[in-house]
């Protein structure tokens, strides 16, 4: 049997490309005693709610027509945000040279979290250039990687 993730990805892929937009990710998560199928949708220039809008429509009838999720669940179609995290290689990819910050699951040199800029991603370890010199943190010691943005 397929991940839900999976299965609605697949539903979700054409829908999203159909409206110009294109899928971030989709996640599947109990929160608070409830389920929550949520899918982040990126696009040039940013997304907007009319740009929610018109994947969630659509995507909603093909989840009910396809029904992959028994019991219920609330649904939600987003833009990835600012900050999203980077999780896939080709996420990775996409934002070479971009400001990140890696958040670790345990102190490196005294922090938890580094910002730099993304230069290398291999099979999960990931490179940034930081101010204190190049850095390579093994996927293993990774919590997250997220866009890094400043106001």
């Amino acid at each position: 049997m397929a991940k839900v993730t999976d299965t609605v990805t697949r539903l979700a892929a054409p829908i999203v490309e159909e409206k110009g937009c294109e899928l971030w990710d989709v996640e599947y998560i109990r929160e608070a005693g409830e389920w929550y199928l949520r899918v982040y949708i990126d696009k040039e220039g940013g997304v907007s709610i009319n740009d929610c809008e018109a994947v969630s429509r659509p995507l909603s009838d093909a989840l009910d027509e396809a029904d992959p999720i028994e019991g219920s669940y609330t649904f939600e179609v987003s833009s990835a945000g600012a900050d999203r995290p980077l999780k896939k290689p080709e996420h990775f990819a996409k934002m070479m040279g971009r400001e990140v910050e890696v958040r670790l699951y345990r102190a490196v040199d005294g922090q938890k979290a580094v910002v730099g800029t993304l230069t290398g991603y291999d099979s999960g370890d990931v490179t940034i250039a930081a101010p204190t010199g190049e850095r390579v943190f093994l996927k293993a010691d990774i919590a997250q990687v997220r866009l890094y943005v400043t106001f």
